[in-house]
């Protein structure tokens, strides 16, 4: 898939807020300082199209863009640390969840976890709820670059090892790096093939 168009459409403090489900859309996920910002705006070309921060937690609200006049990359609240209090955290949580179990044009949650760290019990417990809930949902590592081959080998082994625990099938996952654009064109093909089946 190429990218010809990328625009910012909306932020939406709730679901019920969002542009009317008739695209279809893929939300992006991950714990604060991912680097979803990062990621969102290697995928698209547009090197600010979703603002960067060093601020944990900056994004607050649900925020739509509308890729190609044809489908929407939505980027949620990032959930664990932030600097903010724990009634705005709940209040993101009720938030992040609500679209994610009753927002029908979504058709892929893509979970953001940062390679170089161990698997964290929140990503985990998360990890889990969106199986629960049966969520179709892909497992994107980030921030390859900071790693060699071998070690994004034995990341990725670890984190099915530890997943095998709980899960008969392993969820889907990708590598990629905003630097390297490492995982782009993996992402858009997905996209690409499931958009097809959007009706």
């Amino acid at each position: 898939m190429k990218i010809v168009y990328a625009n910012f459409v909306i932020s939406s403090p709730d679901v019920n807020k969002c542009p009317d489900p008739t695209k279809p859309e893929y939300a992006f996920i991950g714990r604060s300082n991912v680097g979803k910002s990062s990621l969102i705006n290697m995928l698209t070309g547009r090197k600010k199209l979703a603002k960067i921060s060093s601020t944990p937690g900056k994004t607050m609200l649900i925020n739509h863009f509308i890729i190609n006049e044809q489908w929407y990359l939505v980027d949620l609240p990032g959930y664990g640390f932030a600097k903010r209090s724990k009634t705005d955290r709940a209040k993101w949580d009720k938030m992040i969840r609500k679209y994610i179990l009753n927002r029908t044009s979504m058709l892929t949650l893509f979970l953001l976890v940062d390679i170089r760290i161990e698997p964290q019990q929140i990503d985990l417990d998360f990890i889990d709820w969106l199986g629960v809930s049966n969520i179709p949902f892909v497992i994107t590592f980030t921030k390859a670059d900071k790693l060699k081959h071998i070690q994004i080998a034995n990341k990725v082994s670890a984190y099915k090892s530890k997943l095998a625990q709980t899960w008969e099938q392993i969820p889907p996952m990708i590598v990629t790096s905003s630097t390297t654009s490492l995982g782009r064109d993996e992402v858009l093909s997905l996209i690409e093939k499931t958009n097809k089946v959007f009706d």
